[in-house]
């Protein structure tokens, strides 16, 4: 059973290291659900000794349905991803009816060789969720990285439980979205290979002056003055639970 962290920052991966997590996801702007990082982020992250690396190729937030400008951006990631010293990457790519895009996926697939290549969450907003478990093994990924069709893993672990059985052992089952101490076991009794967390907790930053009539996000919502960072005591119970 292998580990990954969610991580949008140096720190946490290095948090995630010295924990032992197996391997980490590493994203920017989490409210976006993750796109691609900084080049300079990667390649700091790679130096970090002891643990696996996977990239998010995402070129911007929102559905899967790329551009030729777009998916030409994720071929160019991919390629940077690769010269800053990661160890994998991540993407996912749909048509417009929301199938699995194999042909594009397998470019991506090509141009990552070498690198363990994981398909994402777009996976959880196909429209045959079956089908698309079997398009994304005929693309050439490595491992699929799911929900289970529902916003939290937990809620769709009969649909984990089938990809499991689908994918006979022909490409990795990774549980992510909502993963906690609390329903970990559970989640890897059904077979997966593997469990994604994020295991996030909100600190306050360290700024003393703070401008009450601005909000650089545009939302009242969004605390900009909030540090994300990770739960020591969340990632340690899960490992303990599941190692």
């Amino acid at each position: 059973m292998k580990t990954e962290l969610c991580a949008y920052s140096v720190d946490a991966c290095r948090i995630a290291q010295r924990l032992g997590v197996d391997r980490v996801e590493l994203c920017a702007s989490p409210a976006e659900g993750g796109v691609t990082p900084s080049m300079a982020t990667i390649e700091r992250v790679a130096n970090i000794e002891g643990i696996d690396v996977s990239v998010m190729i995402r070129p911007r937030g929102g559905d899967f349905l790329y551009s030729d400008d777009e998916f030409e951006t994720m071929l160019r990631d991919v390629a940077h991803a690769r010269e800053a010293g990661a160890t994998g990457v991540v993407f996912g790519i749909l048509t417009a009816d929301g199938r699995v895009d194999v042909e594009r996926t397998r470019q991506l697939v090509e141009a990552s060789h070498g690198m363990e290549i994981t398909f994402h969450r777009a996976i959880d907003m196909t429209a045959d969720y079956e089908a698309a478990v079997e398009a994304v093994i005929e693309a050439g990924c490595n491992r699929i990285l799911t929900s289970g069709s529902y916003d939290k893993a937990i809620d769709g672990i009969e649909n984990i439980r089938r990809a499991v059985e689908i994918s006979q052992g022909r490409i990795e089952i990774m549980a992510g979205s909502g993963v906690v101490a609390a329903n970990a076991s559970q989640l890897a009794a059904v077979g997966v290979d593997a469990l994604h967390f994020s295991a996030k907790c909100m600190v306050a930053g360290a700024m003393e002056y703070r401008n009450p009539r601005i909000s650089m996000g545009g939302s009242d919502a969004v605390d900009e003055y909030a540090l994300r960072t990770v739960d020591e005591n969340e990632v340690n119970a899960i490992l303990k639970l599941i190692k």
